[in-house]
């Protein structure tokens, strides 16, 4: 079991991920949005959005720096892995509490207000509580990594990292007594990275790209008794 959770469910929450957001975008492109609910109620909406985008990407970030760089680069810039230890300790749960007063704001605001509740489907429902509920969990594994501020617990995690990545043998048992907390992290993790194709969480990789070459004018039905051509239809100007 351990191997599989920790060395082959990861390549498949990737594979999922990938080819369920292509075929996703290749199929059914007008569902590829997030769908804000932004103009249901505002105030509460932009504060909890912004607290918890930026704590997501500085973890985010974080983790793929930490967890993917080689450990002879950190040695060469002088920065030892107690030190990196540390730093993830401290920014880490910096923006983990962002991430999760933003979240806490919006998970409230979901759930809370009879509008908005009305309008979110069970997949809205379901991301926010598991993004809030990934930001506690990698909370409360800072409480056993202050035992080891050494940074052995990191390279762990570092080597189990790497070694899927670069399909290196044996990633799974680098972290096989580990801490509960963190196995239940990764695992959460990888559940997120399974439900992302089916979710508005898509809309992480969206680049407005497409609006540069997008013709300036859209042909569509005019309204009744408007004027219009011959055909019924007429130019409307729109971006």
């Amino acid at each position: 079991m351990q191997y599989f959770l920790f060395g082959v469910l990861p390549y498949l929450a990737i594979m999922i991920m990938v080819v369920g957001s292509i075929v996703r975008y290749d199929r059914d492109p007008f569902t590829w949005k997030s769908k804000s609910s932004q103009l249901l109620r505002r105030r509460s909406f932009v504060l909890g959005s912004v607290l918890f985008h930026v704590g997501v990407i500085l973890i985010f970030f974080g983790h793929l720096v930490g967890l993917l760089t080689p450990t002879a680069v950190f040695y060469a810039l002088g920065v030892s892995s107690a030190v990196k230890q540390l730093l993830a300790v401290v920014l880490g749960g910096i923006a983990g509490t962002m991430a999760l007063v933003g979240g806490t704001i919006l998970l409230v605001r979901r759930f809370g207000d009879p509008r908005i509740r009305a309008t979110s489907s069970f997949g809205d429902n379901l991301v926010i509580v598991m993004l809030v509920a990934q930001v506690i969990l990698g909370l409360g594994s800072i409480i056993p990594t202050l035992a080891h501020l050494n940074g052995s617990e990191m390279l762990k995690f570092v080597g189990w990292a790497q070694g899927i990545v670069y399909f290196q043998p044996g990633a799974a048992d680098k972290i096989a007594d580990v801490n509960w907390i963190y196995k239940a992290h990764i695992l959460l993790g990888l559940a997120i990275f399974i439900t992302f194709p089916f979710t508005r969480l898509v809309h992480m990789v969206s680049a407005p790209v497409r609006y540069l070459w997008r013709p300036g004018y859209q042909i569509v039905r005019s309204r009744r008794g408007a004027k219009a051509g011959p055909s019924g239809v007429g130019p409307v100007r729109g971006r």
